[in-house]
């Protein structure tokens, strides 16, 4: 069971920049394998059309991902360090106001562990959907990881 206050504490201290936008953790699959973050709507946050920086929106999605790592991968420190190696951005709709990230972990852990297992350098794909107020997706992201082994 993913404890969520111990990974959203977890995530701001290794990326404090996340502190910066006001990343929020609000939920958490059971197996980590899906994460939802928040960001309040903050004006020194916002672009030329008063919505949240593309920048901003992009440092959501990726903190939101970068929790399903660890909150899958966690346990496996010891031994392989998270990175994520690539991601591409689609904006779909303007977003206004808060704006949530939910990411979800594309592949099953177990396969990702018989490749690191099988001395590989998996890579996994997170997909993040930002969505604004109203539900509608504002943004989709795709962020490929690998656990490089140590």
């Amino acid at each position: 069971m993913t404890d969520l206050d111990a990974l959203g504490a977890s995530m701001l201290d290794a990326v404090p920049f996340a502190r910066t936008i006001g990343v929020e953790f609000i939920a958490a699959s059971d197996d980590g394998r899906c994460v939802t973050a928040r960001m309040s709507d903050h004006p020194r946050l916002h672009n030329h059309v008063g919505g949240p920086h593309a920048g901003a929106m992009f440092s959501l999605a990726e903190t939101a991902s970068g929790a399903v790592v660890m909150a899958t991968f966690g346990d496996q420190l010891g031994r392989a360090v998270p990175l994520a190696v690539r991601a591409d951005i689609e904006y779909r709709k303007l977003a206004m106001g808060a704006v949530e990230a939910t990411a979800r972990l594309d592949r099953p852990r177990d396969e990702v562990l018989a490749e690191l297992d099988a001395g590989q350098r998996p890579e996994f794909t997170v997909t993040v959907d930002l969505t604004r107020g109203d539900g509608a997706v504002a943004a989709q992201l795709r962020i490929v990881w690998t656990l490089r082994p140590n």
